[in-house]
């Protein structure tokens, strides 16, 4: 019976079959009506939210499928999240997407299937237990996106954009399928409880084992926009629109984290100190570049980008701090650490995105820096709002990111690596100058566009909440902090 128990997957046939019907019913809209099909993928992930809800409280694991697809902790949590993503994004982005002609017209309402189609993909990602699933949910992800991308397919840097992305993708998820196949040649098997039994196996071929993390690992990296594969990062982030950049640098966050903890942690444990040492490089090349890079930046999409990339290199030293000589007593720890990291990242750039499309008008993006001169005069609530987002990215109590930052120290400072701390911590300082500036030309410069801030209704309370949780959660980590060691705990036990 195990193997044909569908309720496991659940969340993920619901949000198939209802974003089959959202896409069909919204070819016989008019434009006037576009509405519906926005009211009915929230619907929708609000549903695959109570589902999921209700694995979390449960906190079981399921395995079906032949053990390829696994219904756990870990898994329930994130996609609770990523539906959080998703719906916040839809939020922030209506306006601004009706503005742009992406929601009428030959374009339909495209825009919302594909961002849940994307979703279903993270989705499968992230419960993935099989090489070839997870690879399946990273392509029906990356497909979306790619389609997402280049959407406004009359306006030039959009297509540049998703050409780049593309390409790029393409090769990476080449780096993946090599270093899978090698990986199955050396061990046998697809599944991931089956590889890690292989590789800890003392007749295994070591070095056709490693040669197979080199290749998954830099496919890995560059799923994250990690260094020195984050080319793509900031020329997608800036040519794509707003509202397309924020979906693939929200929710695919999450479920990146996920695989990282499938593939290497449940399925190549026992090769820890080679993909840890890997892990290090990406670290501290990430952190380096990308803050270093960010000063230089003027146009606010791009500044995200590299900050991304430095945001990244700073959760990848929670994954390499697991293993310390051979043991795994710090594990539960520092990959909760990188999961809470994770978390935390997602929910500020929600928001931080979220204001940028508040600023935006038809015919004007508000993509630069200077657009936000003397936004606290134009509005002191949304102004607050983004202050506690650049506090947050920059790690300054007592917003979330700060306990993020702190969690994740903590989790390398038990391996013994004050250095790389170090590096973590100097590294932040050079980031904090960028972040600080945009508050600075929200605060202490004069305004350059005096036209008047009007949001929806949904997109005040959105944002205001968004806000309103990166406070909070900074004062009161501890729940989040919880929720995030026991689902790692019960995970890694099953």
């Amino acid at each position: 019976m195990n193997n044909i128990n569908l309720l496991p997957a659940s969340p993920e046939i619901f949000l198939l079959i209802a974003t089959s019907a959202i896409l069909l019913i919204d070819m016989f809209l008019a434009d006037a009506k576009r509405y519906i099909t926005y009211v009915l993928s929230m619907v929708t992930l609000l549903i695959c939210a109570w589902i999921s809800m209700d694995d979390v409280s449960a906190g079981t694991t399921t395995y079906t499928f032949h053990n390829m697809f696994v219904s756990d902790p870990m898994s329930s949590l994130l996609k609770v999240f990523s539906y959080l993503a998703v719906g916040l994004t839809l939020i922030y982005s209506r306006q601004y997407a009706t503005d742009r002609g992406m929601l009428g017209g030959n374009l339909g309402g495209e825009f919302y299937a594909l961002a849940l189609f994307a979703l279903l993909g993270q989705m499968v990602m992230i419960s993935g237990n099989n090489f070839l699933i997870i690879y399946l949910g990273l392509e029906l992800m990356s497909l979306s996106l790619y389609a997402l991308v280049a959407l406004r397919r009359n306006h030039t840097q959009p297509t540049e954009a998703a050409m780049k992305y593309f390409i790029l993708g393409a090769l990476a998820s080449g780096f993946m399928l090599y270093g899978i196949s090698m990986l199955y040649g050396a061990t046998g098997s697809l599944d991931l409880t089956e590889v890690a039994r292989a590789a800890a196996s003392p007749v295994v071929n070591k070095t056709i084992l490693v040669f197979g993390v080199v290749f998954l690992v830099a496919g890995l990296a560059f799923k994250l926009g990690a260094v020195p594969f984050h080319m793509w990062v900031p020329d997608v982030y800036q040519g794509a629109p707003t509202a397309v950049t924020l979906l693939l640098g929200g929710a695919p966050k999450l479920a990146a984290f996920a695989i990282c903890i499938r593939l290497l942690v449940e399925g190549l444990l026992p090769l820890a100190i080679d993909w840890q040492q890997m892990l290090v490089v990406l670290a501290v090349l990430s952190m380096a570049i990308g803050n270093i890079t960010a000063i230089a930046q003027t146009n606010l999409k791009r500044m995200l980008a590299y900050s991304t990339i430095s945001q990244m290199g700073f959760m990848l030293l929670g994954l390499l701090s697991g293993v310390v000589n051979g043991n795994v007593f710090s594990a539960a720890n520092a990959y909760s650490s990188a999961m809470f990291y994770s978390i935390t990242y997602v929910l500020t750039t929600l928001g931080t995105f979220g204001v940028i499309m508040l600023l935006a008008r038809s015919g004007f993006e508000a993509e630069n820096i200077d657009d936000f001169k003397g936004l606290n005069q134009r509005s002191p609530w949304f102004a607050l709002v983004m202050l506690l987002l650049m506090f947050s990215l920059a790690g300054i109590p007592p917003v979330m990111g700060f306990y993020a930052k702190l969690s994740v120290l903590q989790a390398v400072l038990g391996t013994g690596q004050i250095w790389l701390a170090v590096v973590a911590v100097l590294f932040s300082l050079v980031g904090a100058f960028y972040y600080l500036r945009v508050v600075k030309v929200m605060y202490f410069d004069d305004p350059v566009d005096t036209s008047p801030i009007v949001p929806t209704t949904d997109m005040r309370i959105a944002l205001s909440i968004n806000g309103g949780l990166i406070l909070v959660l900074g004062l009161m980590p501890e729940p989040l902090m919880r929720a995030c060691a026991t689902a790692i705990v019960k995970t890694l036990a099953s």
